[in-house]
This record gives C-alpha cells, structure tokens and sequence, in this order.
C-alpha cells in the first residue's frame, strides 16, 4: 500500500532508490573482487535509509561508511574534496567531526546523491576495501538508481 508522507517530510532519496542503490553498490564490489563491503544510504536530512553489510565486513565498517555519507551532507561536498580540507584545515576537520559526534570521515568512499537537477538527494558511503574502490562501487550503486554521484571530483 502506498501513503502520502505528511506536508514537509519529504526528504530526497526515495527507499527504492536507496535499495537499488545499495544492492548495486555491493554488486559491483563482488564484480571487482573486492573484501566484503559495508554500505550505507542516507537520506538528505542524515537519516538512515539503507544499510547492507556483507558477511566477513569487519567490526566498524557500518560506523565507518556511515560517518563517510555524513561528513559529506555535513559540509555538501565528496569525500574527496573533504580529504584535501582534512589535509589543509586538520583543526577544522577535528572540530567537524567532534560536532558530528565522530561521523565525518574525510576520505574517498563518501559520495553525495543529487538529481538531475543538482539537487542534494542524499549520500552514500562505503567501507570495507581501499577508499578509491569503495568510493568506486557508490559510484555505480547511485548511477545504477539513475542518480547523479558527486565525489568531490570532476568525473571522467
């Protein structure tokens, strides 16, 4: 059955985007060959939407992934262009995660949901493996939902 959210509740990334997005994301880490991956989806609000994590992903990975997407609705840029802030402004980027109560991680594997539009949807975030992968496999979850991923990178 399907209801209307009440006025004001609506909040970007629909549950079947986020299930499309977090079983594709996982699907393209076993196509790589990758360690067991953890994914989380949340919402533009920083709710949770989705989580998967797969058997053998090691103990914090839903902290970890969580605290990637956080940290880039926090700030409204990738995890990328997070990494090189951490690197400028590590006060800054302390202070941004003690705010956040430790979920804001500043490294490839966070990647912002937009639509077609540019409009912040969500964020999606991924551990388990090296970043550049991680941040990989987000990449094709939000594009296998039709979505428009945003690293903090120009995508080639």
């Amino acid at each position: 059955m399907t209801h209307a959210s009440p006025a004001g509740f609506q909040h970007g990334i629909t549950l079947d985007a986020a299930r499309r997005i977090a079983d594709a994301t996982l699907a393209k880490g076993r196509e790589m060959g990758l360690a067991p991956l953890t994914v989380v989806v949340l919402d533009g609000a920083g709710q949770l939407k989705a989580a998967l994590r797969e058997d053998g992903s090691s103990l914090a990975r839903v902290e970890i992934a969580w605290g990637k997407a956080n940290g880039c609705l926090a700030m409204g840029f990738g995890g990328r262009e997070l990494a090189r802030r951490a690197q400028a402004m590590g006060p800054f980027m302390n202070a941004l995660s003690d705010i956040t109560g430790g979920r804001a991680v500043p490294v490839p594997g966070g990647v912002l949901v937009k639509d077609g539009a540019g409009a912040v949807l969500g964020a999606v975030g991924v551990s388990g493996d090296l970043s550049d992968k991680d941040e990989a496999c987000a990449v094709a979850g939000i594009r296998a939902a039709g979505l428009t991923p945003e690293t903090g990178d120009p995508l080639g």
